[in-house]
C-alpha cells in the first residue's frame, strides 16, 4: 500500500530555504559530503556526491517511490524538472496550470481541485509504491489533512536564522510522531518518522 512521505532537507533551526528562496546551504551535503556518486536520472539528471551512509539512505528512500507530489512554488524553482522528475510522475498542486504546460512527453501533471485529489492521482500513478512529497506548504496541508504517513527530513549542519520554515501553519498540534530511524551522514543527519494518525 502506498505511503505518502514528506522528503525535505532542512537546517537545524527548521528552515528549508533562506528569505530569497535560496536552498544552497541546506542542499550542500548532496554535492559535497563524500565520494559516493548517485545519478538522479530524469530530464534534469544530477549527480550527488555523498557519504556511504547518506547514499544508502537516499537509495533506500527513492527506490520505493513511484510518484511525486509537490506545490507550484517547488515546481517553479525546479524549472519543472525538465518535464520528467527522476522519481516518477509528478503531480503539482496549483490554482492555475502554468503557460506552456502540459507538454508532450512530460510526466508532470497539474492538479487544480485540491490536496485530496492530488494524493488520489499520485497514488494511482504510483501503482502501490510510495509518493514522495516536496514543498513546505504541500507538506503542511497533508499534515493538517491527516494525509501524510511519514516524514523523512535531512537535517543539514547549518543554522539559517530565518527563511521558509518547514513546519509552520500546523493545525492540531502538538502532533506526536513515532520513533525515528536515524542515519548519520557527513554534514547531515537523516531522520525518518512515522506519522501517527489521530
Amino acid at each position: 500500500m502506498s505511503k505518502v512521505v514528506a522528503i525535505m532537507s532542512m537546517s537545524l533551526d527548521g528552515f528549508i530555504a533562506d528569505l530569497n528562496d535560496g536552498v544552497a546551504e541546506v542542499f550542500d551535503w548532496y554535492m559535497n559530503s563524500g565520494d559516493v556518486e548517485i545519478h538522479t536520472g530524469g530530464s534534469d539528471s544530477m549527480t550527488f556526491r555523498v557519504s556511504g551512509p547518506s547514499a544508502e539512505h537516499i537509495r533506500s528512500l527513492t527506490s520505493g517511490l513511484g510518484a511525486v507530489l509537490t506545490g507550484r512554488r517547488t515546481f517553479d524553482k525546479a524549472e519543472g524538472w525538465g518535464g520528467n522528475h527522476a522519481w516518477g510522475p509528478a503531480f503539482v498542486l496549483t490554482h492555475h496550470v502554468p503557460d506552456g504546460w502540459p507538454r508532450p512527453d512530460s510526466t508532470v501533471h497539474f492538479v487544480t481541485d485540491g490536496i485530496e485529489s492530488a494524493v488520489s492521482q499520485a497514488k494511482a500513478a504510483a501503482a502501490g509504491k510510495d509518493i514522495g512529497v516536496h514543498g513546505a506548504d504541500t507538506i503542511q496541508q497533508l499534515l493538517n489533512g491527516g494525509l501524510l504517513d511519514e516524514i523523512s527530513v535531512d537535517i543539514a549542519a547549518v543554522l539559517l536564522g530565518s527563511g521558509v520554515r518547514l513546519f509552520d501553519h500546523l493545525a492540531g498540534t502538538p502532533s506526536v510522531l513515532g520513533n525515528p530511524t536515524v542515519i548519520q551522514g557527513v554534514g547531515v543527519t537523516h531522520l525518518r518518522y512515522p506519522v501517527r494518525k489521530a
